[in-house]
């Protein structure tokens, strides 16, 4: 084989893996007449928070997601083996977590585990682990300090508060943010935990790059309050420019260690039975 064409397999192959990256959300277009974040949480703060997960699924699946919030991030780890071989790794994420409105009346909206995975599910995404909420954060362009709340955590008011603090703080930067939220995160410690139905969180780093919030399965899983954030991240991850399924990426013994940092990286989706009160 000559020079030339071995350059120019090269390229194409380069080229092919190029095109293959995740780079938007598979939603329909935002419609103009779509709720905007404030209606949003207008028309749920006077409905049950069964209601306001499905008014949330719904709208967020029909397309009332910001454009902003559609296109992923690219973030890199790399791990080296007993043998000295560097292997790199390459997912997508969100800039920012799960919202509804437009970019410029959008509000993030705190939502179930099992919410969040059918959500997930039909976006060909999946929750973060410990390690890869560690990784957004260092990797983010905008952080902010995380502002707690003490009354009335889990009520709409509450979360829209919240929101509309985050975005004081924000200033209207944009990019990758981190510091905001508590992540719903997939973990091994769901599965081994006594308790059934966990919601596992985990994040809401300081300026210093400490977690307020330790890797907590303490919550049953239909709890969610203003705190809690949900990250998609798209589930083919790239490792040396090979595409795999993030489930096949966390059961090999060695590269699991690019996305997750637990000795049992065996909890891969939360089940989306919506659990009673």
């Amino acid at each position: 084989m000559t020079r030339a064409l071995s350059t120019f397999l090269l390229h194409v192959l380069i080229l092919s893996a190029c095109s293959s990256l995740p780079k938007q959300l598979s939603l329909p277009p935002r419609v103009a007449t779509a709720e905007t974040g404030t209606a949003f949480y207008e028309r749920v703060f006077a409905v049950d928070r069964i209601q306001r997960e499905e008014l949330a699924r719904k709208g967020i699946l029909e397309g009332n997601v910001p454009p902003f919030l559609r296109s992923f991030v690219e973030i890199t780890t790399s791990i080296t083996t007993a043998e000295g071989k560097t292997i790199n790794g390459v997912y997508f994420v969100l800039p920012d977590y799960l919202s509804v409105g437009s970019d410029l009346d959008f509000a993030r909206v705190p939502l179930t585990p099992m919410t969040a995975q059918i959500i997930a599910d039909s976006l060909d995404c999946f929750l973060p682990t410990r390690k890869m909420v560690d990784d957004i954060y260092r990797a983010a362009t905008v952080k902010l300090e995380p502002v707690p709340m003490y009354t009335l955590r889990d009520s709409a008011v509450t979360m829209y508060h919240h929101n509309l603090i985050i975005e004081g703080q924000r200033k209207l930067r944009k990019g990758l943010i981190a510091g905001i939220k508590k992540d719903v995160v997939i973990t091994g410690k769901i599965s081994r935990d006594p308790k059934p139905d966990r919601v596992a969180i985990y994040g809401w780093h300081r300026s210093d790059g400490k977690p307020i919030q330790p890797l907590y399965t303490g919550h049953v899983n239909w709890y969610v309050d203003y705190s809690h954030g949900i990250r998609l991240v798209h589930r083919t991850i790239y490792i040396n420019g090979k595409p795999m399924d993030y489930i096949d990426v966390l059961k090999d013994k060695t590269l699991k260690a690019l996305l997750c940092d637990e000795d049992d990286c065996d909890f891969y989706r939360y089940e989306t039975r919506i659990a009673p009160n």
